[in-house]
């Protein structure tokens, strides 16, 4: 064999050879991106039920027969929650119940879901009142022999294929709205933030964090004294939803809280307007309806 012959081997063979370690090193970086791209990937729907309580709030959270429950609407509302969840979608227990705080208007009918069902989970701020209200709650997970969580930011946990983390919660006497737990939920491709009656003072901290999402639950049923432009800024939502009651005598929700919202998404769902609205999400799209429920006492 000639010497050129033999030289345009080696280059033959050399250029295989990289050729072959580009090859590998793509199809490594290939599978890096896809289990990225998977990291997320579920096999099941959520419902997320904004549940009409007037002027108030209270969220279903379902995933592959897993039940969360967020606030409780007032005290009237408990009993008609109890019926709604039990004789209408077969609900008897809960992994978690979350009081976000401990005002009327989100502990209400509290006491009603701990004596009605089994509950795995109990959360709710660092914070006592004398309020006959929380007084009821106690009693009721006394009754039950039930233990209160306090939640500690950062905090993770899982509903079904739904991933939890707590961003806030606070221990301020003098503004309770400002206990609020915060709760943030990855689900498939899109992130929800639930807020409760977290204010302006609490947005800033959570400035920090990584808040940008798709769904946002307003805060304080869109009062003035949250969502704002700051906030707003780094949420970036696509979704708004507000659990408020036709012409309340709070004024609720603010038009500038409104205007505010309209710069990110014109879907600003509201209980007033709606009645109980649903989220249903396979992970990859989020549909959302709205019917009527005998939930607002």
């Amino acid at each position: 064999m000639s010497r050129r012959k033999r030289k345009n081997n080696n280059k033959f063979i050399t250029f295989i050879f990289v050729i072959a370690v580009i090859c590998y090193i793509f199809s490594l970086y290939s599978n890096q991106e896809e289990a990225y791209s998977n990291k997320n990937v579920v096999s099941s729907n959520l419902q997320v039920y904004f549940l009409d309580v007037g002027q108030a709030d209270s969220i279903l959270i379902t995933n592959q027969d897993h039940y969360m429950l967020i606030d409780a609407g007032n005290n009237e509302d408990g009993p008609k929650l109890v019926k709604y969840l039990k004789n209408e979608l077969g609900i008897s227990e809960f992994d978690y119940v979350v009081g976000t705080h401990p005002h009327e208007d989100h502990i209400g009918g509290l006491d009603d879901i701990i004596n009605n069902f089994t509950i795995d989970n109990f959360y709710i701020p660092e914070v006592m009142t004398t309020t006959k209200t929380f007084e009821d709650v106690l009693d009721a997970l006394d009754s039950k022999g039930l233990e209160i969580t306090v939640p500690k930011i950062g905090d993770k946990f899982s509903l079904g294929e739904a991933e939890f983390e707590v961003m806030y919660t606070g221990t301020d006497d003098s503004d309770l709205n400002n206990t609020s737990i915060v709760l943030k939920m990855i689900f498939g491709n899109y992130s929800y933030l639930f807020t409760g009656d977290a204010t302006n003072k609490v947005e800033k901290i959570l400035l920090d964090k990584n808040i940008d999402v798709d769904v946002l639950k307003v805060g304080h049923h869109g009062s003035a004294y949250s969502s704002s432009k700051e906030f707003l800024d780094k949420v970036t939502p696509k979704y708004a939803f507000i659990s408020v009651a036709k012409e309340n005598s709070y004024g609720h929700p603010s038009k500038d809280t409104l205007n505010r919202l309209m710069n990110y998404t014109r879907k600003i769902y509201m209980t007033s307007e709606l009645g109980t609205i649903m989220i249903d999400s396979d992970g990859k799209k989020i549909e959302v309806s709205s019917f009527a429920t005998d939930t607002n006492g």
